[in-house]
């Protein structure tokens, strides 16, 4: 393959901080991953993710919004969730007791996908999440 060329496929969505758009998020995710294994997963990782920028983030406040970013290669799918910053802290992965309402988003996302990584971004926090599409036992990829 040229060094310049990939065959990644990559799509981006910008949302207002309405609750009410974490649907939106998800049927997005659903419409460009149909057919593929991982859609049920992806599609819980970017509600997940969604939500907590909305929930957590300046993402939520009047005029907010929030970005999704989602690759496709043919050894990932990556899911990236940008926020409007404003939470004072990068987010983390909590370990709450199983009756808590709130902090365990971000543990399940961590639970599903193979490797999650957190980055600060201009003025907020983007999480991306990803699935590799051929894992070995151990949750390796070939």
């Amino acid at each position: 393959m040229h060094e310049y060329t990939s065959t990644a496929r990559v799509w981006g969505l910008t949302c207002p901080g309405f609750p009410e758009e974490v649907s939106r998020a998800r049927r997005w995710t659903r419409d460009i991953l149909r057919g593929s294994p991982l859609a049920d997963d992806a599609e819980l990782i970017v509600s997940e993710l969604s939500a907590n920028a909305i929930l957590h983030t300046a993402s939520g406040r009047e005029a907010g919004s929030f970005h999704l970013a989602l690759a496709v290669s043919s050894q990932v799918v990556a899911l990236s969730v940008t926020d409007g910053g404003g939470a004072g802290t990068a987010p983390k992965a909590e370990h709450q007791d199983q009756e808590a309402e709130h902090g365990r988003g971000l543990g399940m996302v961590s639970a599903i996908a193979h490797r999650v990584v957190v980055h600060d971004s201009d003025g907020g926090h983007t999480v991306t999440a990803e699935l590799f599409t051929d894992v070995r036992r151990g949750g390796h990829p070939c």
